[in-house]
């Protein structure tokens, strides 16, 4: 099943909506934030309860690989290990580029049903 995803540029939204997806009983295991921006990325998933792509999240190649790659490429490998396409990744890095964040849920069948 393909990751749902969703574009943000305001973060006080995007926290809004990640505590909708808990209050509905998503497991917080399951929601991702991920952004060109370590620090906001960090900051937002902290202040929501969400996650950020890690080392359990990608493979093992991918993130010692990342050490090594430019930021546009360790975003991409992130959403590819994460189940994105190499296209889809490539569209949404472009998306991050443009200073959106991005909310991803796993394994959770139709998360947009608790979003407004």
């Amino acid at each position: 099943m393909k990751p749902f995803i969703r574009e943000y540029t305001n973060d006080e939204k995007l926290e809004n909506d990640i505590q909708s997806l808990k209050d509905s009983s998503v497991d917080a295991e399951n929601i991702y934030v991920i952004s060109h921006d370590d620090d906001r990325t960090n900051r937002i998933a902290k202040n929501a309860g969400a996650n950020t792509i890690g080392m359990k999240e990608m493979k093992m190649g991918s993130a010692i690989s990342n050490v090594f790659k430019k930021k546009g490429d360790e975003l991409r490998t992130k959403l590819k290990d994460i189940g994105f396409s190499q296209e889809d990744a490539e569209n949404y890095e472009e998306k991050m580029d443009e200073g959106k964040v991005l909310l991803i849920v796993t394994n959770t069948d139709n998360p947009e049903r608790y979003l407004v």
